[in-house]
């Protein structure tokens, strides 16, 4: 790396002012007393006395200070950190302590960075390998029992092929999602903006839904009757997702007769806010930072017995970022939950 010294002459120039403010009055003392006393001297002595010291000094810092210094600039500039790899050196006591705390305290940062990502990295190997083995070990189980000679039995063959299909379909599922959210991390979404009314939206996906609710006995509606039609931009298809998402998980942990009501309201001017409210289980307060992680589950026995690929809130938040837009979550325990997105407002379907 190529460097150059920026030299700092204070801690010299004030060094070199102590000694002559501290030589001059003891000269003046010893000429006084033999009875020499010659301000031309003592003014001569003084400054040969400051720029002796200065120098002395100085080349003694440079020496023995400063290449140093230098040493520990080339020594950080292996880590490749913006703060010491300057062209400069900056040799100032006072400055080079403020750099390295700096430099510390980035350092610490990063550290606590790595830290939190390799833990988040554990837990998500680890999820992955559990949502990934329980259908490839139910396929397995199906298919050993059926090579054991259950296969001569067309009743049993035809059902253990069935619920084999069963445990593909969800592997498929799971890696499509996989595959989705990585695209979605790596800003890899491709948005296909169009006007179109939320309200027919929210219709589609209650029509969608509707064999589910009704096997769950809950009731999909919206807060009110929405006469005149609501215009957002947005991408219609991901949109559509996000409210599929979010209506299966309020269905999935709903009460049995439950309600899941759905409200459009107008935020500010250009805006409007989607909420999914839904009168279930509820969501425990320590849950709710993690919830929008991949594979997290609030329940983590039964809520696999209900499905999915523990992908779907991760899905909707990087969707919803995706068009610069927030999501919220309120939720109480025994009460029920409120997810909530916010959306471009329009004026009608074609401005």
């Amino acid at each position: 790396m190529a460097t150059r010294l920026k030299k700092s002459y204070r801690f010299a120039f004030r060094s070199a002012l102590l000694i002559t403010i501290f030589f001059v009055p003891v000269l003046c003392l010893l000429l006084w007393l033999f009875d020499m006393v010659n301000w031309y001297l003592l003014a001569t002595a003084g400054l040969f006395s400051f720029f002796l010291s200065f120098g002395a000094i100085q080349i003694r810092i440079e020496k023995f200070i400063y290449r140093r210094i230098k040493k520990i600039y080339d020594d950080v500039a292996l880590l490749e950190s913006s703060t010491l790899t300057s062209d400069t050196i900056n040799t100032d006591m006072r400055t080079l302590t403020t750099e390295i705390e700096k430099f510390a305290h980035d350092k610490k940062i990063e550290i606590d960075t790595l830290r939190i990502r390799e833990e988040y990295r554990k837990d998500f190997i680890g999820n992955v390998s559990h949502e990934l083995k329980t259908p490839l070990f139910t396929v397995q189980g199906y298919i050993l029992t059926l090579l054991d000679g259950a296969m001569e039995d067309k009743a049993i063959r035809k059902k253990y092929l069935q619920r084999a299909n069963k445990g593909v379909e969800r592997l498929i599922y799971i890696v499509k999602d996989l595959d989705l959210i990585t695209k979605l991390e790596v800003g890899d979404l491709h948005l296909d903006l169009e006007n179109f009314d939320i309200v027919e939206l929210i219709q589609s996906a209650f029509d969608q839904l509707e064999m589910k609710a009704a096997k769950k006995k809950v009731v999909l509606t919206f807060d009110m009757d929405y006469e005149e039609p609501i215009y957002v931009k947005a991408d219609k298809e991901k949109i559509h997702q996000v409210l599929i998402n979010l209506l299966v998980n309020s269905i999935k942990y709903g009460h049995r007769d439950g309600t899941t009501e759905v409200s459009v309201e107008n935020l500010i001017k250009n805006k409007v806010i989607v909420r999914v409210t839904d009168n279930g289980e509820g969501i425990a307060k320590n849950h709710i930072p993690r919830l929008f992680e991949r594979f997290y589950r609030v329940d983590k026995s039964g809520s696999r017995s209900e499905g999915g690929s523990g992908l779907g809130l991760s899905i909707v938040k990087h969707i919803i970022e995706g068009h610069d837009e927030k999501i919220y979550v309120e939720s109480v325990e025994g009460v029920g939950s409120e997810f909530s997105f916010t959306l471009e407002k329009t004026k009608n379907k074609a401005s």
